[in-house]
């Protein structure tokens, strides 16, 4: 059967593929309902306005969002140096500084000017079974992957061009103490539901809280790759069924075979949770008083303390004696 924990040997291989993704015109983000390489293309509308398209951006090739006047963050597994530039909605910003964070796959990046908008962060821990909106650029639908008469999903195509797409979160789980969100792609879902491929890294995850669209993870990992043998190097592709196809053991280093069922088993794409992490991201982007302040209100202090002693003594020496 099937175990959901296999992934985890997959993930650096995916990972390093989105780094080597070539900009090849094409479409981006996964979609079951269609293949039309200029489906959703455009921001959402209706219930959908305002779910974080607006604060998506380009950055090294995948994407970025921004999160404060002079922050984005993306996946640090994307890569990027300073100095090069983040763009959002066609303005350009130099980055100045990155922090990494130690503990996920999450990177904050600083830019020379300010957003004139940026996205809330999601602060509950209550992510499953909510609806979610995600973007990206990365690879979209490519050659059909057919087993034993049935159609379990597609391979990788090519890429180039910002989409959205909507699913569900399934669950969450840990990986190497790091907290990941994670959707089943699922058969029939829905016109709009889809999954992740090469270059969709970076991108955000969006959650409504409190009636407000916020970000909620940021695009790390999908499930792969599989084969339809149990020999050679297989494939990468989006699969509504995994059931009949085999993946990587990644304690024999063998093809393991998944074992059909009566319902699809879905594959499933990550995102690194952000209430999770939203600590260390505060740390970052609501910086400590500088120590000239501290030093002002220090010497305030010192100030006042003095006026208050002087005062006192002024008090005692006023006091009529009695004899």
């Amino acid at each position: 059967m099937f175990r959901r924990t296999a992934f985890f040997k997959n993930i650096a291989g995916v990972l390093l593929l989105a780094l080597l993704s070539a900009a090849t015109p094409g479409r981006a983000v996964v979609f079951y309902s269609s293949g039309d390489s200029s489906y959703n293309t455009t921001a959402p509308t209706g219930v959908l306005t305002n779910s974080g398209w607006q604060f998506e951006g380009y950055w090294a090739s995948c994407m970025g969002t921004a999160i404060a006047p002079n922050y984005f963050i993306t996946a640090k597994h994307v890569g990027g140096t300073i100095g090069s530039a983040f763009v959002l909605d066609g303005t350009s910003y130099t980055t100045t500084a990155v922090y990494n964070d130690p503990s996920s796959d999450l990177a904050i990046w600083k830019v020379s000017t300010s957003f004139s908008s940026w996205a809330p962060l999601y602060t509950a821990s209550d992510e499953i079974g909510s609806s979610l909106v995600v973007f990206g650029v990365g690879y979209g639908r490519g050659t059909e992957v057919w087993m034993d008469g049935d159609q379990k999903g597609w391979q990788w195509g090519a890429n180039a061009v910002k989409r959205w797409g909507e699913n569900v979160v399934t669950g969450t789980t840990n990986y190497n103490g790091s907290t990941l969100l994670y959707a089943n792609f699922d058969a029939g879902a829905g016109v709009n539901e889809a999954t992740l491929a090469i270059s969709d890294s970076g991108g955000g995850v969006f959650i409504l809280q409190d009636s407000v669209w916020s970000l909620a993870g940021i695009n790390y990992a999908v499930e792969g790759p599989f084969n339809t043998t149990n020999s050679g190097s297989g494939f990468n592709a989006a699969l509504f069924d995994v059931g009949g196809l085999y993946y990587t053991n990644d304690v024999t280093k063998t093809w393991d075979y998944i074992t059909p069922q009566a319902a699809d088993i879905p594959a499933s794409f990550y995102a690194t949770s952000i209430s999770a992490r939203q600590d260390w991201i505060t740390s970052i982007i609501v910086p400590e008083p500088a120590a000239s302040v501290l030093m002002a209100i220090g010497a305030g202090g010192l100030f006042l303390t003095a006026r208050r002693r002087a005062r006192r003594s002024s008090v005692a020496h006023s006091r009529p004696e009695t004899y």
